[in-house]
């Protein structure tokens, strides 16, 4: 499977913007995003597993998920669907929780996915982070996450 990313770093704004083409239709990118069967296999940076331990897919439903990278160490999200236009934008937003359950900084997310020609152009914009360094490290998580997401989309 062939894929193109670009990234870009809005650092001053704390915006991130990631596009990528996907091999794969835009209805099966979108059902990759939506349904945890699928989310479980490619969320999260390489090596790291994910549960899906909440998911209700309208707008105003809650998601709660628990991420485990390879040292073992516990990350757990969570955020509420804004909107959700299928097969054509997703928009929720994103919280890490802190050690007794609580959000810290929330940051909203707007995937779209664009038909191209049987592929599918994925852009993802996330903000406004509470800093350049928060950024930078979901530009990595992101990045890690959406190579696979073109492995998973491969193999299916």
């Amino acid at each position: 499977m062939s894929a193109q990313t670009a990234v870009t770093s809005k650092s001053a704004d704390r915006e991130l913007v990631i596009t990528r083409v996907f091999d794969a239709p835009r209805r099966l990118v979108f059902k990759a995003w939506t349904e945890p069967e699928h989310m479980m296999r490619w969320r999260g940076p390489k090596g790291f597993t994910v549960s899906v331990l909440d998911h209700e897919l309208r707008p105003g439903g809650a998601y709660r998920i628990h991420m485990r990278s390879p040292e073992g160490t516990d990350h757990w999200l969570r955020g509420v669907y804004r909107e959700i236009v299928e097969p054509e934008r997703l928009t929720f937003t994103w919280a890490w929780e802190d050690e007794h359950g609580k959000p810290r900084h929330e940051t909203l997310v707007t995937v779209t996915f664009a038909e191209l020609d049987g592929k599918t152009r994925l852009t993802l914009h996330q903000a406004v982070f509470e800093s350049v360094t928060a950024c930078d490290a979901h530009r990595a998580g992101w990045s890690s996450s959406l190579e696979r997401l073109a492995d998973f989309l491969a193999s299916s």
